[in-house]
């Protein structure tokens, strides 16, 4: 088959590194979960009626594992949210829950980095949340986990340090809705498909993050994750 020309060079296909294989995860689109861990829904003073929504975060703003993270600009109020990422290996619309772990591949932990002023002002707004969450390098991811290896987590801790101070501290187990659940519900909206990854929402400790802080997280047999804020880009 002939490679297709383009009238510009394509950009880099964005992947994460995958554990015990040489071979990197290629990404598709990134998805996340908002108000998924009830602590964090009260913590945030938001209505713990309304169900978990999803919003998006483009695929190249993925930061891989150490990565340097410059603090982004037109924000005083960066916070860090940690989550269980899921990896998908297939998909589809209107999967069942009982079907929606045949299309896992694998586990990981990221980061939900989130630019609050901004996000808070939108929704006031009644505006779309893009310019809180989605920017460059707002969303770092460990390296995935194969539930062929580990399997299919359901508990375990979550948890993430800065500067070697606990922040976020919780269980898988307290989610809202479990992996099943999100997967099902947000293949009603759209297709899914293979190398989608879906960041599930982040326990209560949200908080702000400055130049030179350390960010290490990570949750229990699943995966770990460091990464540093630095200064911005010139």
């Amino acid at each position: 088959m002939t490679e297709p020309d383009f009238v510009i060079p394509p950009p880099p296909r964005p992947a994460l590194p995958v554990q015990g294989f040489d071979q990197l995860f290629p990404l598709r689109r990134i998805w996340c979960v908002g108000r998924n861990y009830l602590d964090h829904i009260r913590e945030l003073g938001n209505d713990e009626r309304e169900e978990p929504f999803f919003f998006a975060k483009h695929a190249d703003m993925v930061a891989p594992p150490g990565a340097l993270i410059p603090y982004p600009p037109l924000t005083s109020d960066f916070q860090h949210e940690v989550e269980l990422v899921v990896a998908l290996k297939s998909g589809g619309t209107d999967i069942a829950p009982s079907q929606a772990l045949d299309h896992v591949f694998g586990y990981g932990v990221g980061i939900d980095l989130t630019r609050r002023d901004l996000q808070l002002a939108a929704r006031r707004k009644e505006r779309p949340w893009e310019v809180g969450k989605s920017f460059d390098y707002s969303a770092p991811c460990s390296k995935l986990m194969p539930a062929e290896t580990g399997g299919h987590p359901t508990s375990g801790a979550i948890w993430l340090r800065v500067n070697d101070t606990m922040r976020q501290k919780g269980d898988l187990n307290q989610m809202i809705w479990n992996v099943a659940e999100i997967i099902a519900r947000l293949s009603q909206q759209v297709t899914l498909g293979a190398g989608d990854i879906i960041m599930t929402g982040t326990p209560s400790g949200v908080g702000t993050l400055a130049i030179g802080d350390a960010i290490a997280c990570g949750i229990d047999h699943v995966a770990t994750l460091n990464c540093t804020i630095t200064a911005a880009h010139a």
